[in-house]
């Protein structure tokens, strides 16, 4: 891609893939609350922040009108952030979809999202295969997806990842949606850094994270937003930090950049 930062030309040093710009339009939308107060992600406010930060940061914000962000092509390794896919393709198979989960189905998929249990993750990955995965991605619109094994190598970018997100509950069966909700919705505490440290009061946060082992080859998070109809869908992929530490710090500050002002009153634009 070729570099288009007319403003930001420091910027291009660590982030190296133009804005993405989203057309707005002046009026409200069809039955919009009149007391709702629009929003938008302060899209330069968090590419400022992240060229300060060791590492290659790519991150978006997905509404119903579309994708801001930076980096929004850049493909990378998935690390655990696939798993949130491997649970909408295992509920989504025939002999699943439209029955009762057994206490061994929960037992297998609870832990892999909820502590992102790999092992539980190479078994549905066995069941899905990579071509259940690419059958999902291709359903969700993705261009960029490409399923491979092991599974963390998977490729993924932002605007994939928050194409799935905001509209997720929607690719799972309506017998099971309640529950893979929940789970993204109760990531374990030792695991809610990041987004989670600065989810915007009055909102609903699903999401899930990848990492690679403590080491900071990736600092994935990927989420949905919901408040009633409301919605928007967040990811930021980072690779190259110097620890997972650091880059946990960094994906907790680019989230508190691009959400600044959401509130329980705004409309997402």
């Amino acid at each position: 891609m070729k570099h288009r930062w007319a403003n930001y030309a420091t910027l291009a040093l660590r982030i190296c893939v133009p804005l993405v710009t989203l057309a707005t339009v002046g009026a409200p939308a069809a039955g919009a609350s009149p007391d709702l107060r629009p929003w938008r992600a302060h899209i330069h406010e968090a590419a400022a922040y992240a060229a300060q930060r060791a590492g290659t940061v790519s991150f978006g914000v997905r509404t119903r009108r579309g994708l801001r962000g930076v980096g929004v092509e850049r493909t990378v390794p998935s690390a655990s952030v696939v798993k949130a896919m491997l649970l909408v393709g295992y509920l989504r198979q025939p002999g699943v979809r439209g029955r009762r989960l057994r206490p061994d189905e929960r037992a297998l998929l609870g832990p892999m999202i909820r502590r992102s249990d790999n092992a539980a993750a190479s078994r549905v990955c066995n069941i899905v295969g990579t071509g259940g995965l690419a059958r999902l991605a291709r359903r969700a619109h993705m261009r960029r997806f490409r399923a491979t094994r092991p599974w963390g190598l998977t490729t993924i970018d932002v605007a994939d990842q928050t194409r799935f997100f905001l509209h997720l509950d929607r690719q799972v069966p309506g017998r099971h949606r309640r529950y893979a909700l929940r789970l993204l919705g109760s990531i374990v505490p030792s695991q809610r850094w990041g987004i989670a440290r600065v989810r915007p009061r009055g909102w609903a946060l699903y999401f899930k994270g990848g990492w690679g082992s403590g080491t900071g080859w990736v600092d994935h998070q990927v989420a949905l937003l919901r408040r009633g109809r409301r919605r928007l869908s967040v990811a930021i992929l980072i690779t190259s930090s110097p620890s997972h530490a650091y880059g946990n710090e960094t994906l907790r500050g680019v989230a508190a950049r691009l959400l600044r002002g959401l509130g329980p009153r705004s409309r997402p634009r």
